[in-house]
C-alpha cells in the first residue's frame, strides 16, 4: 500500500471506559482513593522493609521489589485516566501512547518474572528448608532481580517496536481508557497480522511458561506442607504461602481475560484492566500485611518510631 497520500496521526484520542457515562466525578474519586492507598500502601511497606533488619532475608527483598513495582504500575496509566475523567475529552500524543504500551508491558512481564522467582523461594524455604540461605544468598537474588526487570525491558521494548513499526494513519480514536496492545492495532493502516501473532505468543509464552513454573513449585509446596506431621507446622507454612498465592491469582486473572481470549469485549476488558491496573496494587499491601505476623509487627514498631516525634507513646 503506498502511504504518500495518507496523513499519519499524531495524536489519539482515549474514549475512556466503556458506558460510564454520568459516572465520571464519582470514577474519579474512586480510581484517587485507591491509587494514593497504592502508593502509600506500598511506600510503607518498601519503608518498612528496609528499616527493619529482620525482615531483611529473600523473602522479603522480593517482596520489597513487588512493592516497588506496585508504585510504578498504577502510575503508567492511573495519572491519564483520571485527567480523562475530569475533562471527559482526552488525547494523548503518539509518544506518549507508545510509552504507556511500553511500561504498561514492561512493568507487566517484570511482574509475572517476579511472582515467579518468589514462588520458587517459597519452594526452597519449605521443600528444603536446611539449605535455604546457601541456595537463596545474596549473589542469586540479585540475579533473579535483575533477570527479571531486564526481561521485563526486553519483553516490552520488542511489543512496542512491533507496534509502532506499523504506520498509524486514522482513525485515532483508542477504544480504551489507555494505549494498549489490542486496541492500537486495530487502528493501524496495514497488515498487522505479524504483529498481532507475535504479541499474542509473547504474551501468551511468557505467562503460561511462569504460570507453570509458579504451579509446579506449589504442587511441591503442597506435597511437603502435607507431610509435616504438626498442626501448627501445617498451618504457619500454608500462612507464609498464602498471602503470595492470593496474588498470584489477582495478577494472572486478568491476564488471561483480556489477552488469552479469541474474542474480544471493550466492556468486559475495560472492567478487567481497571481492576489490574489501579486495584490489584492497592490490596497487595493489605494481602501481605494482614496475613503476615512478622510484617505487621514490623510495620508497628515502624509507625511507633516514627510518631513518637509527635508526642504519641505506644
Amino acid at each position: 500500500m503506498n502511504m504518500r497520500n495518507y496523513t499519519f496521526v499524531t495524536e489519539f484520542i482515549l474514549l475512556g471506559i466503556s458506558n460510564s457515562e454520568g459516572l465520571e466525578n464519582m470514577l474519579f474519586v474512586l480510581f484517587l482513593v485507591f491509587y494514593v492507598s497504592a502508593l502509600l500502601g506500598n511506600l510503607l511497606i518498601f519503608l518498612t522493609i528496609l528499616a527493619s533488619p529482620n525482615l531483611h532475608t529473600p523473602m522479603y527483598f522480593f517482596l520489597g521489589n513487588l512493592a516497588v513495582f506496585d508504585i510504578f504500575f498504577p502510575s503508567v496509566n492511573s495519572p491519564k485516566m483520571m485527567d480523562c475523567l475530569t475533562w471527559q475529552s482526552c488525547t494523548i500524543s503518539y509518544q506518549g501512547c507508545a510509552s504507556q504500551i511500553f511500561f504498561y508491558h514492561t512493568l507487566g512481564c517484570t511482574e509475572c518474572f517476579l511472582y515467579t522467582v518468589m514462588a520458587y523461594d517459597r519452594f526452597v524455604a519449605i521443600c528444603y528448608p536446611m539449605r535455604y540461605t546457601i541456595i537463596m544468598n545474596y549473589k542469586v537474588c540479585t540475579l533473579f532481580t535483575v533477570g527479571t526487570w531486564l526481561g521485563g525491558f526486553v519483553h516490552g521494548s520488542i511489543l512496542t517496536f512491533l507496534i509502532f513499526k506499523l504506520p498509524y494513519c486514522g482513525p485515532n480514536e483508542v477504544d480504551s481508557f489507555f494505549c494498549d496492545i489490542p486496541v492500537v492495532l486495530s487502528l493501524a493502516c496495514a497488515d498487522t497480522s505479524l504483529a498481532q501473532t507475535v504479541s499474542f505468543t509473547n504474551v501468551g509464552i511468557v505467562a503460561l511458561t511462569c504460570f507453570l513454573l509458579v504451579l509446579t513449585s506449589y504442587t511441591r509446596i503442597v506435597i511437603s506442607i502435607l507431610k509435616i506431621r504438626s498442626s501448627e507446622g501445617r498451618r504457619r507454612a500454608f500462612s507464609t504461602c498464602s498471602a503470595h498465592f492470593t496474588s498470584i491469582l489477582l495478577f494472572y486473572g486478568p491476564v488471561i481475560v483480556v489477552y488469552l481470549r479469541p474474542a474480544s469485549s471493550p466492556w468486559l476488558d475495560s472492567v478487567v484492566q481497571v481492576f489490574n491496573n489501579v486495584v490489584t496494587p492497592s490490596l497487595n499491601p493489605l494481602i501481605y500485611s494482614l496475613r503476615n505476623k512478622e510484617v505487621k509487627l514490623a510495620l508497628r514498631k515502624v509507625l511507633s518510631q516514627a510518631m513518637q516525634p509527635l508526642g504519641y507513646k505506644e
